[in-house]
This record gives structure tokens, sequence and C-alpha cells, in this order.
């Protein structure tokens, strides 16, 4: 599947600075019955987003002008904890969210990120802190994230240097799932494939 890379981007990152934000915080059960994908934006923190009579909650961060296109979140430690939904990821990555900015993720949720191109940075969690004390003001909302270079640049001009495993870093640059990583490989394994077969005639 080809993704979007991730070079530069710049946008607005939004605080949710909570522990333990899971899976059916972000993308609650009753979203998980269709059988494609389509609409899963609709759902993501559906019941923090909205009150129990369907309108949208004010008080709740991407509601508000500031940060309802945010690009970013800046969360909590152990973000994405709970069941391995992908759908999850399928929504944040629908509703236009291009990392996750945290001091911790659950693995899972960490390795589904990877494998549909959003990008997750972990910082040490004072560094987070301060991260979302600046984009909590809304005219210091925006940020710059550059992969290449491995830093984010806060709108106080601050710049905070992140890192990131190689080949994570080089199928988000490409926008390459892990099929699209194994083909640019495709070469090696059939010279494999031959010399395995020439060596195994029986196989063929």
């Amino acid at each position: 599947m080809s993704l979007q890379p991730f070079t530069q981007v710049r946008g607005e990152a939004a605080p949710m600075l909570a522990a333990n934000i899971d899976t059916d915080v972000i993308m609650p059960k009753q979203f998980l019955k269709g059988i494609d994908r389509a609409g899963l934006d609709r759902g993501v923190f559906f019941d923090l987003r909205f009150g129990p009579d369907g309108q949208p909650d004010p008080e709740f961060v991407l509601n508000q002008p500031a940060w309802q296109d945010a690009r970013f979140l800046v969360t909590g430690p152990n973000f994405g904890c709970g069941s391995s939904r992908e759908h999850a990821v399928w929504g944040l990555q629908q509703r236009g969210i291009r990392a996750v900015i945290g001091s911790s993720f659950a693995g899972i949720f960490y390795d589904n990120c990877q494998r549909n191109g959003v990008l997750l940075i972990t910082l040490d969690e004072s560094v987070v802190q301060r991260i979302g004390q600046v984009v909590s003001r809304p005219e210091q909302a925006a940020i710059a994230v550059d992969l290449q270079q491995q830093r984010i640049t806060l709108a106080t001009a601050e710049v905070i240097e992140f890192e990131i495993d190689a080949l994570r870093k080089t199928s988000l640059l490409l926008g390459l799932d892990a099929i699209g990583n194994t083909l640019q490989r495709q070469e090696q394994i059939r010279a494999f494939e031959r010399r395995h077969l020439a060596d195994n005639p029986w196989l063929a």
C-alpha cells in the first residue's frame, strides 16, 4: 500500500496530556462495524467530542478553533493502550493527524502507526510537557516537524531533536508500508530464489 510520505509537515498541535488514553477512547467500539475504512474520521474521540445530546462539546480541544484542524497531537504517557484495533490509527489518519508526540506509547498502537504512515515521536516526559505548555496557547499552536532532520520547531523558535529507528524513518520518508519495504529488495529476493532452486532443484 502506498502511503503519504512524511518529510516536513507544519500545522497545529493539539495538547491531550492525560495519561492512558486508550484505543476505545480514540475509536469507540460502535465504529468498528463497517466492512471498510470509510468514515472513521467521524469516530475519532467521539465520546469526548460530542455530548449525550449529540452536540459538539466546546470544551474539547479538537472542537476549539485553534486546534480543530490539528495535524499533530501532544499526548500523555501510554497513549494508545487498550485493544489492538487498527481502526484507531485509520481514524486519526483520516482526520489529518500526521504525527503524535508523547513520552510513551502502547506497543501494538506504535506498530499500527508505523504501518499506516503516522509518525510517533518519543521524548522525555518533561519535554513533552513543555511542548504541551507551548501549544496550549492558541497563538503558539503551530509547530513544524522535519523528519529528515529529526527535529521539531515550536512557535517560540525552540528546536527539539528526536530519535527514530532508521528503518521506520526511511519508510515514512518514502511513504512505504511493510510490503513496500519488502519490494525495495525484490532483486535480492529473486536472486536468492534462483540460488536456492539451483542448490535444491527438487523444489522446482
